[in-house]
């Protein structure tokens, strides 16, 4: 009988373990808002890339080793960039439209589209390249070859999931949201440099 009661014990106490994370987190949340969301966007960011480069790997049949410092570079934009701004932007967009503002949904949606979503992206451009670093010259023709294929995917993958964030995902959750959702697109984003 001791037996069933410590397995009983042990798959109760694993079983809680999700409960404290999320306890943890949205303590971390509540008392260091950006801080929180600037290491989980910086640890999902080095994922999408780790997750670019696996099936970068995987398509080519390569047995190289890991790009560490794509891994860093990614790390450092998500922790310093993407945490932090979307953490405010979200911010502004609920203070300068409100959720009671007539067409709130669709006006929400016409700023992250239009005008966050392509400034976010030359900002990751221009990043990542100093991250690389890359001269103006590299950062122009990446820019002429990658930036309207890359505006058009982010038009299309994120309109519904941005859609669905900044109106019905609180607002505490709303980086957490879109840094999930990120993995895939960063791990689109890595592949153009390649």
């Amino acid at each position: 009988m001791a037996p069933t009661a410590s397995r009983l014990r042990a798959e109760s106490e694993f079983g809680s373990l999700p409960r404290r994370a999320l306890a943890q987190y949205l303590l971390l949340l509540k008392l260091y808002p950006v801080f929180t969301k600037a290491i989980s966007s910086g640890i999902l960011s080095a994922l999408g890339n780790l997750l670019a480069q696996m099936i970068e790997k995987k398509q080519k049949k390569d047995s190289q080793s890991l790009d560490v410092r794509g891994l860093l570079r990614y790390l450092i934009y998500g922790f310093f960039v993407t945490g932090p701004l979307s953490h405010y932007f979200y911010l502004f967009m609920e203070y300068w439209i409100p959720p009671e503002v007539p067409l709130a949904i669709v006006k929400r949606l016409l700023l992250d589209r239009l005008l966050f979503a392509p400034a976010f992206l030359l900002l990751f451009f221009l990043i990542i390249n100093l991250l690389e670093g890359k001269d103006v010259s590299a950062l122009a023709a990446k820019m002429r070859s990658g930036f309207w294929p890359a505006l058009q995917m982010n038009w299309r993958m994120w309109t519904p999931l941005q859609f669905i964030n900044i109106n019905y995902v609180p607002l505490q959750f709303r980086v957490l949201f879109a840094n999930v959702a990120a993995l895939l697109w960063y791990a689109y984003l890595a592949s153009l440099g390649k």
